[in-house]
This record gives C-alpha cells, structure tokens and sequence, in this order.
C-alpha cells in the first residue's frame, strides 16, 4: 500500500483589526517501494551483459585451441629460410634431351657410332652453385642481393649497385666461374 504521512501547521494571520489563527492540514502520499530502482536494475544489466561476453569469449577461445590442436596434428611443414638481405634465387633447369630408340639388326643392337653424347662442361646446377658461393663468400659481393640465374651455361645477373665498377667486377668474377659460356649483365646502377 502507499504510505501516506499526514502534516498539519499552524499559521497565525493578524490583520489591522483581528487576529486569527489558521489551521493548515496537507497530507502527502509517497508511492510504494516493492520494485527495484533504476541503479540496481541498470548494475543487473550491466552485470548480466559482461557475463555473457565472458562466455562467448570462453567459448571462442575453445574454438580456437581446438583448431590449433587439430593444426598440429596435421601433417608438418618444412619452413625454408632466406638470409634476409638476399632474394631468392632462381634456377632453371633445361629439359632432358630424348635419346632415339636403339636401331635392332637381326636380333643384335646396331654398334655405337659417333652419335654419342659428351659433357662439354659442368651442368647448370653445378655453375649455380659455385656462383652463389662466389657471391656469397666474397665480403664486397655478398651483402648486395645480386641474383644469378644460369640457363645452358649463360648467366643472367639481376640486382641493383652503387657504381659501374662494382657491377665490372661482378661480371668478371661470374665470367671467371668454370662452365660460364656467357653473361648478360643486367645489374642496374644507382
């Protein structure tokens, strides 16, 4: 129910000619407090509001720490790194020449004639090699990321130096590698 507080004063009025005294009577009706106020209802909200985000946070991060888990279970990767300042290198393999079928006479494989293949140098792999460690070993060459690619014993340098002396000796040092039939120095000045 509502609380009603009665409050009653008395005033006294004097006039020229009288003097009275006035009774005033003023009764005052507060509402009743059953429900909750509005601070306590707004804590509740708010309350109940991070509450929640704590769980779906919790339940995301289960997520992901079972996906991570399957991810280690999987197969694993093979990371390969780079020095830093370097970029890749590139190396290009030339195809495998098809030898022709062999000739048959009368049951017996025909005789080996002037038809036979013979290495005129070390193969392209093995020229790369020996440039990257030439570039590589050499303290004026080997901070500059200058790239070598060798493709049937031609060498193609790529990069970027500072002067033309430095690209001059880079090409002569490539040039000097056993195996080098020729180089196109494409190393840019600047």
């Amino acid at each position: 129910m509502a609380e009603q507080q009665a409050e009653s004063r008395r005033v006294v009025v004097e006039t020229p000619n009288t003097r009275r005294e006035v009774v005033h009577s003023e009764a005052t009706r507060y509402p009743e407090r059953n429900g909750i106020s509005g601070a306590a209802l707004a804590a509740i909200v708010v309350g109940v509001i991070a509450l929640a985000a704590i769980i779906i946070l919790f339940a995301l991060n289960r997520q992901d720490t079972t996906n991570d888990n399957l991810a280690t279970q999987q197969q694993p990767t093979t990371i390969v790194q780079q020095p830093a300042q370097q970029p890749p290198i590139v190396v290009q393999q030339p195809a495998p020449a098809t030898q022709p079928a062999p000739v048959i006479i009368n049951g017996q494989p025909a005789p080996a004639t002037g038809g036979t293949t013979t290495s005129s140098g070390p193969d392209d792999s093995t020229i790369q090699a020996a440039i990257d460690k030439k570039l590589t070993n050499d303290p004026a060459f080997s901070s500059l990321g200058i790239i070598a690619s060798v493709v049937n014993g031609k060498v193609t340098l790529t990069g970027t130096v500072k002067t033309q002396s430095l690209k001059s000796q880079i090409e002569r040092a490539v040039r000097n590698v056993k195996g080098v039939k020729a180089v196109d120095n494409q190393i840019t000045v600047g």
